[in-house]
């Protein structure tokens, strides 16, 4: 069943998908954490990971790909990876550059978000970036994240230093961004 967001629907990944994700991937503007090399990405390699996933009630991570509800036009993925059940998880996502600005990316990020902390009991969520992306730094900060560890110039980009930030948003941030929403699991104890 997919996750359903204002702008955006999460849903499974298909075969028919892997063009696009590669394409995707392959896009230097898209990949925020390497323009040094070319990415050499391929279909295969990309089938090769779909046709390995297993059926799983506690999947380790979850792969989504972002759909525009008016359209069903692809607008990218997102993902979780590194579950710790009842813990915490790492997202990331790309979307293709021409919807950047368009809210489409802080939707699918909001509903994924949502599923973490309400269906999957979370406590932190967690993402990776660097201080050259001041995109993926803005809306992570419009969805309740904050750097929790800064590697000063960690990163050479481009012929440029760079901090490497971790961002994290703990449970009772999350809810109290969202009053609308219950946070039916108790907090943690000292």
């Amino acid at each position: 069943m997919p996750l359903e967001g204002k702008e955006v629907i999460l849903r499974e990944e298909r075969a028919e998908d892997m063009k696009l994700l590669v394409a995707l991937r392959n896009d230097l503007e898209t990949q925020a954490w390497s323009r040094t090399l070319p990415p050499d990405y391929t279909e295969r390699m990309y089938m090769k990971r779909f046709e390995k996933r297993e059926f799983s009630y506690s999947p380790e991570e979850g792969r989504f790909i972002i759909e525009m509800k008016d359209g069903g036009d692809f607008a990218g993925t997102i993902s979780y990876t590194g579950l710790e059940p009842r813990w915490s998880a790492v997202i990331g996502i790309m979307v293709p550059k021409r919807f950047w600005g368009t809210g489409v990316a802080l939707d699918a990020t909001e509903v994924l978000l949502a599923f973490l902390y309400q269906e999957l009991g979370l406590r932190v969520v967690r993402l990776y970036t660097h201080s050259g992306n001041p995109q993926a730094v803005k809306l992570a900060q419009k969805s309740g994240f904050s750097v929790s560890v800064r590697q000063r110039e960690a990163i050479f980009k481009d012929g440029e230093l760079y901090d490497n930030l971790v961002m994290d948003l703990l449970r009772e941030e999350y809810f109290s961004r969202h009053p609308e929403m219950e946070d039916k699991l108790p907090a943690c104890e000292d």
